[in-house]
């Protein structure tokens, strides 16, 4: 998308810093503006501006990366298009993120590895340093109280009862292992002061931040066109590369849909209910087909792989059914195979990296690493 008039970028940043301010405080106290009470109100409204100005603030600096990294190469593209989200009835972060558009075509592995990289690395740096603020800034142990005023009567032991009779609900959002994450919260937060796991969504800048290493963790996938294939296309150049990407991006859907179905779900006495199950699994081997239907310009070998994919979920949750995926990566597999793609434009200039660019290459790969989380959010 793209305007001639540059304040459409800006109105649709103003529209997007008010739906991730709605977002911010429904998170931070619990409950939606529509529907539920006690209604959400002016003074809740102002609060959310502590989730939604820093994770905007890293956003931003994402983007911008990229956009001042283009300009550095005279590269034209627009300014940064926000894209506000906010439906008020269900959990959201308010935004379904921000793009640059590039309008010129891109004829070098360099520049595309600067760009690509630029983004991440300004993001990055942005979400540790807020990660580090929200640690080292918690408030008193009995905020809770203001959002959970029924944990009151247990004190700030309400860890051993609040959530004695909600297991299993989904009612509570709990963040990943990852290992930045936990490192940062290990080294900056006073434990005293550190909330249950259940509650830490409901803490601003702790969210902002874990989203802000979710996201970079996500664009620095070593797939196609996202950030992360720019910068591995630019390490291995473009024949390693459209035999790796294909690699890892089976591999990601695999692993989302690791434990969706196994065995044991067909083992069952009525008939009826067996054959929804088969029709169920039908579809799900049709949408690994949706999603691998451009892997090669072979339908049929796209196909095989979809149902090698599924068959061998089937067996590893068979032998080791305590080993499960993350079924939430499974639409992020489907954008990127039928949508995104999983190869790369080929470039002309193939000149290879110089060192620092390497060592600013395999830097991406590691902070991939530490901000990847397995299963990012989980609800309990």
């Amino acid at each position: 998308m793209e305007f001639k008039n540059k304040w459409y970028y800006l109105a649709f940043f103003v529209l997007t810093l008010l739906t991730t301010t709605l977002a911010g405080a429904e998170w931070m106290f619990g409950r939606f503006w529509v529907f539920l009470e006690p209604t959400l109100g002016l003074r809740e409204f102002w609060q959310g501006f502590h989730f939604s100005i820093p994770f905007l603030l890293v956003l931003t600096a994402h983007e911008f990366g990229h956009y001042f990294m283009a300009k550095k190469h005279k590269v034209d593209v627009t300014l940064p298009f926000y894209l506000p989200f906010w439906i008020g009835i269900i959990s959201g972060i308010g935004t379904l993120g921000a793009f640059i558009k590039i309008k010129d075509k891109i004829n070098s592995r360099i520049q595309y590895f600067d760009i690509g990289i630029a983004g991440p690395l300004a993001g990055f740096i942005f979400a540790v340093l807020l990660l580090v603020y929200g640690f080292s800034h918690l408030p008193p142990a009995d905020y809770i109280f203001t959002i959970h005023p029924e944990y009151k009567k247990w004190g700030l032991e309400y860890g051993k009862y609040a959530y004695q009779n909600t297991e299993g609900l989904g009612t509570a959002l709990v963040f990943g292992d990852s290992w930045l994450f936990n490192f940062l919260k290990n080294t900056f937060a006073d434990a005293s002061l550190l909330p249950h796991p259940n509650e830490m969504a409901h803490y601003p800048y702790l969210l902002a931040g874990f989203l802000a290493l979710f996201f970079t963790a996500l664009n620095l996938l070593p797939i196609g066109q996202l950030d992360g294939g720019h910068i591995l296309y630019g390490l291995i150049g473009e024949k390693a590369f459209n035999v790796v990407s294909p690699i890892f991006f089976i591999l990601f859907t695999f692993y989302g849909g690791l434990g969706t179905y196994k065995i044991d779900d067909f083992l069952l006495a009525n008939e009826a209910q067996f054959y929804e199950m088969i029709a169920f699994l039908l579809f799900y081997i049709y949408f690994n087909y949706l999603c691998f239907s451009k892997l090669t310009e072979n339908k049929m070998t796209n196909l095989l792989v979809a149902v090698s994919v599924v068959i061998v979920q089937f067996l590893c949750s068979h032998f080791s059914p305590h080993i499960t995926g993350y079924n939430s990566f499974l639409p992020f597999a489907f954008l990127l195979g039928r949508f995104l793609g999983i190869y790369h434009p080929k470039t002309e200039n193939q000149e290879p990296l110089g060192t620092t660019r390497i060592i600013l290459g395999w830097l991406a790969i590691l902070i991939f690493i530490i901000c990847a989380s397995a299963k990012p959010f989980l609800y309990v």
